[in-house]
């Protein structure tokens, strides 16, 4: 009877074929593909995290900036409506005007002035010569070159040429700023100058005029007080 063999397997190739050197490669790629994703997205979210972090700082810095600007416009608005309010205010509380009335030798000149100011009428006038009075919100200054005062008045008992010419011979002066304009004040001729008023450093305006045969004289020693000078020059009259 014969004897059968025992098959023995054949003895498998230990070298790898193409198909395994492909799918090791596949899976080689596969990973490299991964982490490059990986590192990708993870440079795509660092880079919206900046950016929003950017995002972020610039509303913060603009929101603070925007509500300086709102807080310093209200404070603005608050202070000019307080500013406002308070010259209204002033401004009523000069109704109802005061009349002044001078001597009646000198042409008895009227005018209104407001009754928050006060007089001082350092010369009456009585005896002859110059006649003058000053007002000032709520007390007069003392009387010098030195002092501002809203209202000087004199009636000088000299004539209009004359003390004109004064005036003059001031705005021909080498360091002299003071302009004159030629105005009317109740009905009749004035001059009206502007600048320096002679013999101080004030920047004002003097109005001067006939009154029979003497001369009115109005200063103000300051241009703040411009507004209620021109009101009072309306309200002027006089005997001629």
């Amino acid at each position: 009877m014969p004897t059968v063999q025992p098959s023995v397997p054949a003895p498998q190739s230990t070298v790898p074929t193409s198909q395994q050197v492909k799918a090791v490669g596949m899976k080689d790629n596969s990973g490299l593909i991964k982490t490059i994703v990986i590192i990708i997205l993870s440079l795509i979210a660092v880079t919206f995290i900046g950016l929003f972090i950017w995002m972020f700082v610039r509303y913060d810095d603009a929101s603070t900036d925007l509500n300086s600007k709102i807080n310093a416009a209200v404070a603005e608005a608050e202070e000019e409506q307080a500013i406002k309010l308070e010259k209204e205010f002033a401004e009523r509380e000069k109704d109802p005007y005061k009349t002044f009335s001078g001597p009646a030798d000198y042409g008895q000149l009227t005018f209104k002035y407001p009754k928050t100011w006060s007089v001082y009428i350092a010369s009456d006038a009585a005896k002859g010569g110059d006649f003058n009075a000053y007002f000032n919100p709520i007390e007069v200054n003392p009387v010098s070159n030195a002092t501002v005062n809203a209202l000087r008045l004199t009636i000088r008992d000299k004539d209009f040429e004359s003390v004109a010419s004064e005036y003059q011979r001031v705005m021909e002066g080498r360091d002299s700023n003071l302009n004159m304009e030629s105005i009317t004040v109740a009905g009749g001729a004035a001059n009206r100058y502007s600048g320096t008023m002679p013999g101080t450093e004030f920047n004002g305006i003097v109005v001067i005029f006939k009154i029979r045969d003497k001369t009115a004289i109005l200063q103000t020693d300051s241009i703040l007080f411009e507004g209620d000078f021109n009101k009072l020059l309306e309200t002027i009259t006089f005997n001629v």
